[in-house]
């Protein structure tokens, strides 16, 4: 299945795939792409059951890495290097264990590596719960006290296009819940270090659960991961842009496809 695809930069320029997480869409990479990676193309997919791609399933890792594949060769990338945040570091992984030889490096935003069962099986659980605000002010209000780093602009600008009002005029984001729940499931899933031969980074925010020290250590020992640690959480993007971005940056230099 192709997926919808933003995408920004010179088409001359290196090919760079960045992969959102759960609950995101490709839209979040926007702010990245135009003011600091603007020497890649970016390509920024919607994962099936986000956005504006498909939202029916299967939504296992599978099937996105199979929609990944298709959506490459419909844009006429051979290969690149692929970025990936939380889900979208796992599919990064997955991408680059099953297809080699389309993966010249990774970067990998607090990614969601490995999740324990009995915490998928939780936080799967509170996804069951709707997800909806009166107003997109009262979501804005929400996210910020989710992410006490995160700039409001910066916040209300992406909210401002990811939230859509539904037929109760309540406005929600982009996501179907049960793809979102079924990707827990599909994270729970042992990572294939055994088949990761890329170069690859993980950027891990300081104060996030999602990448923690331990499982940064396995990444270093299964798979040789350089690691970048920034303040903040999670959402490094949004908590800790810039040292983000540098970070990304010193990392894909040293490619010799991006520096020219």
């Amino acid at each position: 299945m192709k997926l919808h695809v933003h995408e920004w930069g010179s088409d001359a320029a290196p090919p760079l795939l960045c992969l959102h997480g759960i609950t995101s869409w490709g839209g979040r990479f926007g702010r990245l792409a135009t003011l600091r990676l603007t020497a890649f193309r970016v390509y920024a997919p919607d994962l099936r059951g986000h956005g504006l791609s498909t939202w029916e399933p299967p939504w296992d890792l599978d099937s996105h890495v199979a929609d990944l594949v298709e959506t490459l060769d419909d844009l006429g990338v051979e290969r690149l290097s692929v970025l990936g945040h939380s889900f979208g570091g796992r599919l990064a992984l997955e991408l680059a264990a099953r297809h080699p030889d389309r993966v010249e490096t990774l970067v990998l935003l607090d990614p969601a590596v490995w999740v324990p069962p009995h915490i998928a099986l939780e936080r799967a659980e509170e996804r069951c719960a709707d997800e909806s605000y009166t107003t997109v002010g009262e979501a804005i209000e929400r996210r910020l006290a989710e992410n006490p780093h995160a700039a409001r602009e910066v916040v209300a600008a992406e909210l401002r296009q990811h939230l859509r009002p539904g037929d109760d005029g309540r406005y929600r984001a982009r996501w179907a819940r049960a793809a979102v729940i079924a990707a827990y499931g599909e994270m729970s899933k042992p990572p294939p270090f055994d088949h990761i031969r890329a170069r690859n980074l993980i950027v891990r925010g300081l104060e996030s659960e999602v990448t923690p020290e331990a499982v940064a250590d396995a990444c270093r020992h299964s798979i040789a991961s350089e690691v970048t640690v920034v303040p903040g959480g999670h959402n490094v993007m949004w908590d800790a842009f810039d040292a983000t971005a540098e970070a990304i940056l010193a990392f894909v230099s040293e490619n010799p496809r991006a520096e020219g």
